[in-house]
């Protein structure tokens, strides 16, 4: 009777000895905590707000001097059906052409400097450093002017002669146009190799978080991998699509999942762009952009969950013991 009581005082909270992935389960708790109080004592009661407010008509109301918002004038989906006007689809249809070439460019940029900048030489830290300092700069400032340079709907910099320059004049210059055509490419291609030059700052200054990830994804996989694939006579080229690709496919499908949401909830979205100049018309205009972010919310993770159902049969995840 008594060993059948010991067994089971085993198995109450604080008598059993943890296994390591329950110690690491708790750890993550603790680290992730902060987070957890923040989101339930900032950010839910604005979000509970922000919904009430899509789906009503917020009137403003003075009692003794004090205005406040009142809550009660329930429209239903009224300006849901507002706010799928014709300027909000359009946006939303550019804002997913854009996604769809920029995804992959910024993605396989970022993979490719990781890979080079994994490599042993002199000067590597500076090299990183240098990669995500344009990171670090587009959170202020910058992030702004390029916001304001999409509305005005002016690109580059001024070259002293009134026009445009930078990547425009780049292109131009080298006339990529009609060195495809002499390689009979045709013209989609040409249009989106056109394009990734002309948006190369673009790319190379929403890539730093990505290249850190493949950086640490990729000092991860084992180096007996690598000194077995030496010994079996497989080229750098063979290693990377047989070794190095497979193992970073986790980070690969993290990155992309990133970068979605990173180029949905961008500053310069066009999207974005369209939902704040409608939310600063005021008025009526404001529950409208409301129910338009709402929508393009349930537009966003539906995407996500479509691509990481998709590109979740193809991550390779190599066990380890724990």
């Amino acid at each position: 009777m008594s060993n059948k009581f010991s067994k089971l005082k085993s198995f109450l909270p604080g008598n059993r000895k943890l296994t390591l992935s329950e110690r690491k389960a708790r750890r993550g708790w603790f680290f992730v905590l902060p987070f957890v109080l923040g989101l339930a004592l900032l950010y839910l009661p604005i979000v509970i707000d922000s919904i009430a407010f899509s789906f009503s008509t917020i009137g403003k109301a003075s009692t003794d001097g004090i205005t406040y918002y009142d809550w009660t004038k329930f429209v239903g989906l009224t300006h849901f059906k507002s706010a799928l006007n014709q300027s909000f689809l359009t946006s939303l249809g550019e804002g997913v052409l854009n996604l769809i070439w920029e995804v992959p460019a910024i993605v396989i940029f970022s993979l490719f400097v990781a890979v080079i900048l994994n490599q042993k030489m002199f000067g590597r830290a500076a090299f990183r450093a240098i990669f995500f300092v344009p990171v670090i700069i587009s959170t202020g400032l910058m992030e702004a002017v390029n916001a304001a340079d999409t509305l005005s709907g002016t690109a580059g910099t001024d070259n002293g002669t009134g026009a445009a320059g930078g990547a425009d004049a780049f292109i131009s210059m080298m006339d990529v146009q009609m060195l495809f055509s002499n390689m009979k490419v045709g013209t989609g291609l040409v249009t989106y190799v056109i394009d990734l030059v002309n948006s190369i700052y673009d790319i190379v200054n929403y890539s730093g978080v990505q290249m850190l990830i493949f950086l640490a994804g990729l000092q991860s996989v084992s180096p007996a991998i690598y000194e077995a694939s030496r010994i079996d006579g497989a080229s750098a080229w063979e290693t990377f699509w047989k070794v190095t690709f497979p193992m970073v496919s986790p980070m690969i499908f993290v990155n992309a999942i990133y970068t979605i949401i990173d180029s949905f909830t961008r500053q310069t979205n066009v999207v974005m762009l369209t939902i704040q100049s409608i939310y600063d018309g005021g008025g009526t205009n404001q529950n409208i952009a409301t129910a338009q972010s709402w929508t393009y919310f349930v537009v966003v993770m539906l995407i996500v969950g479509v691509f990481a159902a998709f590109a979740s049969a193809f991550v390779f995840y190599q066990k380890r013991d724990s």
